[in-house]
């Protein structure tokens, strides 16, 4: 079959959703399906294209690693902040808009649309050519949406307005997935969700991920007398609530402790923890965005890495993809989590989890890593989950059973 994809987020960005999509569109197109995909140059996450993507501007096409056919559309450069990160969303559902009608009536017509949410706006667009052109939409959902706009930052403030604002989202949003011929969704808590407001066909697809990638990571080993090393890498957000990292490291450090805390990536919230470090001491490492090719060095000179989301509601229904990553690591995790990732990490017994928000359980769990190194041995248990539940192969042909049946009553 053709497949149209609708992104906002696509390699050779470095990101939980492009390393899904790649994986994906390369088993698609090794099964013989075509693949075609509408995303903006890469800009995330500094709302800027860096010096060695300029090529990539929009209107360009090319042919991806993974076998996909790219072309690039329209975009706003961007500081991060709610509005300009939404005017870029808007600039470029728009534009995929646009370039999918011109291909579709020029005889490239999908036999089925793909719009992955974040971003928003792409189910809009997403929405608008499957009924323009009577093709069918799979609604992909990364995250519990609609319920996070009650939390994004900058919509949650009290006044009348705005929770005018963040019921019509929710109903706009919940009306586009019950008009989609089926909803993908990453967890299983937020499908029954769905269903309970009335969305027909919901299917439950994991993040997953490549167990070949993170095969040479393993466990390291914690000799008497070395600090404790624990290691957070991906997205610091609001959402991710990594401030209590760093005050629970600056807690063992007055009390003795050996913990060396290292924080890497790029995200909203960047400053705020910079700030915070600085007035506890520096009891974090705090490195920025790094390369794709420094994830498994990074890893490998942790002995637990970290999982952490805030205690929000839609949390309870979310599964970081950051959790499998790890997982497939073989790694210690400390998961700062609720809910469904909760009950994965512990059906995979590999890490130790700390209710969210609960800096003082987690200065007791890190004081008993560092006096008993024998807490941190997992003996592949996530690899082993992963490879039952969460493999990119496993996840790539339930994906294709899926689109079939969509499709099949158009054919």
């Amino acid at each position: 079959m053709r497949i149209l994809l609708l992104t906002h987020y696509f390699e050779p960005e470095n990101g939980a959703p492009q390393r899904r999509w790649s994986a994906l569109i390369e088993r698609f197109v090794d099964a013989g399906h075509v693949v075609d995909v509408l995303a903006p140059p890469p800009h995330y996450p500094s709302g800027r294209i860096r010096s060695e993507h300029r090529e990539l501007r929009p209107g360009t096409v090319q042919r991806t690693r993974s076998g996909g056919l790219v072309r690039r559309v329209g975009y706003l450069q961007h500081s991060g902040d709610l509005l300009t990160r939404t005017l870029d969303h808007v600039a470029t559902a728009a534009d995929s808009y646009r370039h999918a009608a011109r291909a579709i009536r020029g005889g490239r017509r999908p036999d089925v649309v793909i719009a992955t949410a974040p971003a928003l706006e792409s189910l809009i667009a997403g929405r608008l050519l499957a009924h323009r052109f009577r093709v069918p939409l799979v609604a992909e959902m990364r995250d519990a949406w609609p319920d996070l706009v009650a939390h994004t930052p900058g919509l949650v403030s009290p006044t009348r307005p705005t929770a005018f604002l963040k019921r019509a989202v929710h109903g706009f949003v919940t009306r586009l997935q019950r008009r989609a011929d089926a909803v993908v969704t990453t967890t299983a808590t937020f499908a029954a969700i769905l269903e309970r407001r009335g969305i027909a066909r919901v299917r439950v697809l994991r993040n997953g991920t490549d167990l070949q990638r993170y095969r040479v990571v393993g466990p390291a080993e914690l000799a008497p007398g070395d600090a404790l090393r624990a290691l957070y890498i991906g997205t610091i957000g609001r959402s991710q609530g990594l401030d209590l990292l760093i005050r629970a490291a600056a807690r063992l450090r007055a009390d003795g402790v050996a913990v060396e805390l290292r924080i890497a990536g790029q995200g909203a919230d960047v400053g705020r923890l910079r700030r915070l470090n600085q007035r506890l001491g520096e009891p974090a490492e705090i490195l920025g965005q790094i390369d794709g090719s420094e994830v498994i060095e990074q890893y490998q000179w942790a002995h637990t890495t970290v999982v952490s989301l805030r205690d929000w509601e839609p949390f309870a229904w979310t599964v970081p993809s950051k959790l499998y990553e790890l997982l497939a690591a073989g790694k210690h995790i400390t998961g700062i989590v609720a809910g469904e990732a909760a009950d994965i990490l512990r059906e995979a017994a590999a890490g130790h989890i700390v209710a969210p928000g609960d800096v003082e359980a987690l200065v007791r769990l890190w004081a008993r890593l560092a006096a008993d190194r024998a807490l941190l041995r997992i003996d592949g248990t996530g690899r082993e989950w992963v490879q039952g539940h969460a493999d990119y192969d496993r996840i790539a042909g339930q994906y294709m059973q899926l689109l079939d049946a969509v499709v099949a009553p158009t054919a």
